[in-house]
């Protein structure tokens, strides 16, 4: 038990520098996925999104991520939000990725807005600015891959009001693990 908290605490202190972002790189971040193929057109679809510039992530068997983003509906700023996970599987290395969330209308956006949002299992394997995916989780299954900054990888359409597109930034991750993912929100003041 002590060894299982001890790998945690590492694993969330090597995650912790992937997770800060300052205000010039959700721009910045927003500009690939708009100009990155299939992503870029859900900007104009959707009702809104929550944009995370970096997650990072890391695992030897028991893994963590964790990134902070900014929350937009009909294309405002309204709040900010943060991503915790934690996995228990087959698991080696560390990555950093941004991730953008579309929500396809007010149910979905509200959805996720009510503070207790989760996404739930996957498996992965991401390898340097490429990345191959599969989920399955709460919002339904999926697969695609990603080749570089300019291209997301986008899960699927929308499943129950969402769709998910990522973009590596770097590191390397081996990854068949159950876990699941957890998102705050916290409204502009």
């Amino acid at each position: 038990m002590i060894v299982t908290i001890r790998t945690w605490f590492v694993l969330l202190l090597f995650a912790l520098p992937f997770g800060s972002s300052w205000a010039g790189e959700y721009e910045d971040t927003i500009k690939i996925f708009v100009n990155a193929g299939e992503s870029g057109d859900f900007f104009d679809k959707s009702y809104g999104y929550a944009i995370f510039p970096t997650i990072g992530k890391g695992g030897i068997g028991i893994g963590g991520a964790h990134g902070k983003g900014k929350v937009y509906a009909k294309g405002k700023y309204v709040g900010d939000t943060s991503m915790s996970q934690l996995t228990i599987g087959f698991q080696l290395g560390g990555q950093a990725y941004s991730q953008v969330i579309f929500f396809e209308d007010q149910r979905a956006f509200k959805e996720f807005t009510s503070g207790n949002f989760e996404f739930g299992a996957q498996a992965t394997a991401v390898a340097i600015t490429a990345g191959a995916s599969a989920t399955a989780s709460t919002t339904g299954t999926s697969a695609g891959a990603s080749g570089g900054k300019n291209d997301a990888n986008t899960v699927g359409k929308y499943q129950k009001g969402l769709a998910v597109c990522t973009v590596a930034k770097g590191g390397l991750m081996y990854e068949a693990s159950v876990g699941g993912q957890k998102y705050t929100y916290k409204a502009k003041e």
